[in-house]
């Protein structure tokens, strides 16, 4: 954890948003310094520069690791693999793209682990592992949008089984066609969403074949998928999705500055395709926009009213970028930047990379069982939390969160008692972390540096769960 000479202590809410966090941490912080104790008592411990345990064969044809060295920092204790690296050849013959982002875990046959992995790339975008030249995700599938041109349709998703060691067995394309799939989320029914974060049209570049700016299903046990796109949950810039298992609804994040929060209610849960009824987040007592000035209303539950943009005959697939206009319109509540969501402790959370004052990062989180919302987390500094992207929870009921700001990167943990703490840094370069995900069981994380995109699966050498004492 960091001290408070290094980090000075942040907002985070306490019992009203979250069911595993008994305490406001702004009181338990008040109280500690009141008796003068430490709060940054570390639950890992101190991070040092550590090589891979295992790591994939395949890796040394791509990154030399004896000059890259330590990968990562990480505490005593904690071993990781490094695995899946752009450029690699994959079982299916391709080279592994590359800009690794959001991804999701689940469990696979015999003990084994499936990654269902975004690849954040848009067109015509070249990083030398030759999928642009039709190697990778568009032209070698023709899929959605893959015959237009190079690097045109480069997004998409690749799939990896790995054993509990962090050795690949498996790996392959499971999406193409299409552009800049930033993040997503996993449903209870077994497979990913994954977003893109674009919104071109065929007028905007005339290589573009599809109107872009939609959500795609990808199973995790399956092959190379179909690409249908999932137009109505809505054509908008997106980024990350989380699905609440007790209902079905999907939350979704649009990457905007300017941007809204929206709720899927699918006409037949767990059918997606099936068409459903598109909502906007609204504020009953609280200000509209919440991207700054709002920190004084940390803690405060606010109350939520979703309106619906499709009984409203807001045309949900504009032609377009101009959905969250006419979201704003019915008063839907205005974010900054939404990006990384969640469900976990039977709430939603979704991170806004650049909210707050200091224009650091908020994450806030939505009690479906009372229709409120609470922001838990608004950096001041960006020693602090710089600019969090992805999101994802322990199985203790703690936050993990996907740094992408300027300069290091890290891990950053927030403890049910509201500490603050570092458990991972970038210790190869200043690429973002991305695509946090736990194991079911909770001794593993996986995670993604996004460039070169490497995958890694963290865990303690003693086996035992990624818990806070």
């Amino acid at each position: 954890m960091v001290s408070l000479s290094r980090r000075r202590f942040f907002g985070m809410m306490g019992a009203s948003a979250a069911g595993a966090f008994s305490l406001s941490p702004l009181q338990t912080f008040l109280s500690q310094k009141a008796l003068g104790q430490n709060i940054a008592a570390d639950p890992f411990g101190p991070l040092s520069p550590k090589l891979p345990t295992t790591i994939d064969p395949r890796f040394s044809a791509v990154i030399d690791l004896a000059a890259a060295g330590a990968l990562l920092e990480v505490p005593a204790g904690f071993e990781y693999a490094a695995f899946h690296v752009s450029g690699m050849q994959m079982s299916d013959g391709k080279l592994c793209p590359s800009d690794h982002d959001g991804m999701a875990w689940f469990q696979g046959p015999r003990g084994t682990h499936l990654l269902v992995q975004n690849h954040e790339l848009s067109p015509g975008e070249d990083d030398g592992s030759g999928f642009t030249g039709g190697t990778g995700l568009q032209n070698a599938y023709d899929k959605f949008d893959g015959d237009g041109g190079p690097g045109i349709g480069a997004g998409g998703t690749s799939t990896i089984v790995v054993d509990n060691l962090g050795r690949p067995l498996r790996d392959f394309v499971s999406l193409a066609g299409t552009i800049r799939n930033c993040a997503g989320g996993p449903t209870p029914w077994g497979s990913w969403i994954s977003c893109e974060e674009n919104v071109t049209v065929p007028a905007d570049n005339p290589a573009v074949t599809q109107k872009h700016g939609f959500n795609f299903e990808v199973p995790a046990r399956g092959g190379l998928v179909d690409p249908v796109p999932l137009i109505e949950m809505g054509r908008f810039n997106h980024e990350a999705v989380a699905v609440d298992p007790a209902t079905g609804y999907v939350y979704e994040t649009e990457d905007r500055g300017d941007s809204c929060i929206y709720r899927y209610k699918p006409n037949q849960p767990g059918n997606l395709a099936a068409g459903g009824e598109l909502e906007v987040l609204t504020l009953v007592d609280g200000p509209q926009d919440t991207r700054t000035g709002v920190l004084g209303l940390l803690n405060q539950p606010l109350q939520v009213q979703w309106v619906s943009l499709t009984q409203n005959g807001v045309n949900t697939n504009p032609d377009t970028d101009s959905l969250r206009f006419d979201a704003q319109a019915l008063n839907g509540a205005i974010f900054a930047r939404g990006e990384g969501a969640w469900a976990g402790n039977d709430k939603i959370y979704w991170v806004c990379t650049s909210g707050g004052d200091a224009g650091n990062g908020q994450v806030w989180c939505y009690d479906d069982r009372d229709e409120t919302l609470t922001l838990f987390v608004e950096s001041t500094d960006e020693t602090e939390l710089d600019n969090p992207d992805n999101i994802t929870i322990g199985s203790d009921g703690s936050l993990y969160l996907m740094e992408d700001g300027g300069g290091e990167q890290f891990i950053v943990g927030v403890t049910p008692a509201g500490g603050l703490f570092q458990l991972v840094r970038n210790n190869l370069n200043n690429s973002e972390f991305a695509g946090g995900c736990f194991s079911g069981d909770g001794t593993k994380l996986f995670f993604n540096i996004q460039t070169p995109g490497i995958t890694f699966m963290l865990y303690r050498t003693d086996g035992q769960p990624i818990v806070v004492a």
